[in-house]
């Protein structure tokens, strides 16, 4: 019942400010109606030149209180100047509209005067809440590099839920200002809220599953991180619903939170090492000397070169491996420092490089797929070996040899 109670509160507190407001702007247009035509287009000229000096105004307001308050850091003074803009600018149009309407000389008692000061305190209110909305942004930058807890990702969520707190008290504000009662809206809102959380469970899981991602610190923006089945890129956002990630092929594409939280996520960018893994193949005819010359060089090379990781840090294996279809296969284990992908393939090169050198000066080479047939024995009914003639006499091969018996 207090529910229903509520929203019929509610419901006639939204009939009566519309029909105070229909009757606020009749009664307005009714007295401005007896006023001198010259003074109601002076108020009109008062407005129009306070708008489009605002900027101008903006400009001078800036340089006074740069001289007043020096900031010696540039960047935060630069983004404190872009951030104030438009309320310093809202400002100057709301004393525009003051002086507009005190032009006007309407009565004090009169709902002209009533309309007037909502309008007026209605833009003074907005430009005070978009004054705190515009600081949150150059604050928090100023905030983050003092703690190594909060990330950027981290810096980021706050910034956005800041930003809704105060955007909901300005709504209050607003609604208070023009006499709309808040305790009816509230409840109002209540019921409405019960009714789309029952329909909206999936936005409230990826709303949750965010806030995990941001505790557990699993990525933040820049990571290479790759899902299974799902996705593989850069991370560009983390919102309140989904992630932005850049794929390599330029294709951004928004993933459910719920889907990184619920899949096991590699992130690439936290590697502290990077792994080289190959399997080279040497032909069979090579010897053991030539087999224990090529893996002992191949590991002098990896444990004495600066782009490894050494051997006491990290696995690394040079080591006769198996015996193949076509080859004697030596596995080469290691990592290198660099996690870098480019760097990386500069490393891999190298150690291309200079594996094809050890192996050709041992003499030996890299083996490749390859079938031998050995016969022991050819049938006994084959035709005979045709051998063409030599200095004009027929050539005779002997029996034997031709697979047909003994030679006579």
């Amino acid at each position: 019942m207090s529910m229903n109670a509520g929203m019929y509160d509610f419901l006639g507190s939204a009939d009566s400010f519309a029909a105070g407001l229909l009757s606020g702007i009749e009664r307005v247009f009714g007295n401005l109606s007896e006023f001198d035509y010259g003074r109601i287009l002076f108020a009109l000229f008062v407005f129009v030149l306070f708008f489009l000096l605002r900027r101008l105004f903006r400009h001078v307001f800036f340089t006074i209180v740069g001289k007043l308050f020096t900031l010696n850091m540039q960047s935060f003074r630069d983004n404190l100047g872009r951030s104030l803009r438009g309320p310093v600018e809202l400002m100057f149009v709301a004393v525009g509209t003051f002086l507009a309407f005190e032009v006007l000389k309407v009565t004090e008692d009169s709902t002209a005067s009533q309309f007037s000061s909502h309008v007026v305190q209605t833009l003074l209110v907005a430009a005070a809440y978009w004054t705190i909305i515009a600081l949150i942004d150059p604050l928090t930058e100023q905030v983050a590099p003092r703690s190594a807890r909060l990330t950027e990702t981290v810096i980021d969520w706050i910034r956005k839920s800041l930003k809704c707190i105060v955007l909901f008290f300005a709504i209050v504000a607003l609604l208070q200002q023009w006499g709309v009662r808040i305790g009816p809206l509230l409840a109002g809102m209540g019921i409405a809220g019960a009714a789309v959380a029952l329909g909206a469970q999936e936005l409230f899981k990826n709303l949750i599953s965010g806030v995990l991602i941001l505790l557990e610190r699993r990525f933040q923006y820049g990571d290479w991180v790759k899902v299974q089945n799902v996705v593989e890129g850069t991370v560009e956002s983390i919102g309140f619903r989904s992630t932005r990630i850049r794929q390599f092929d330029d294709a951004a594409v928004e993933v459910p939170n719920s889907d990184l939280a619920d899949n096991a996520v590699i992130n690439y960018t936290q590697m502290r090492r990077r792994r080289i893994y190959w399997i080279i193949g040497v032909p069979y005819s090579t010897t053991v000397e030539q087999l224990r010359d090529i893996r002992q060089k191949i590991e002098d090379y990896i444990h004495t070169e600066e782009d490894f990781v050494s051997y006491k840090l990290a696995s690394t294996f040079v080591r006769i491996d198996s015996f193949g279809a076509s080859s004697i296969n030596i596995m080469v284990y290691c990592f290198t420092k660099t996690t870098h992908w480019g760097e990386w393939l500069t490393v891999k090169e190298r150690l291309a490089y200079k594996l094809m050198d050890i192996v050709t000066g041992a003499g030996s080479s890299f083996a490749f797929p390859s079938t031998s047939l050995y016969v022991e024995s050819l049938p006994a009914d084959r035709p005979e070996v045709f051998l063409p003639p030599e200095a004009g006499k027929p050539q005779v091969k002997p029996m034997a040899e031709a697979g047909g018996g003994p030679a006579s």
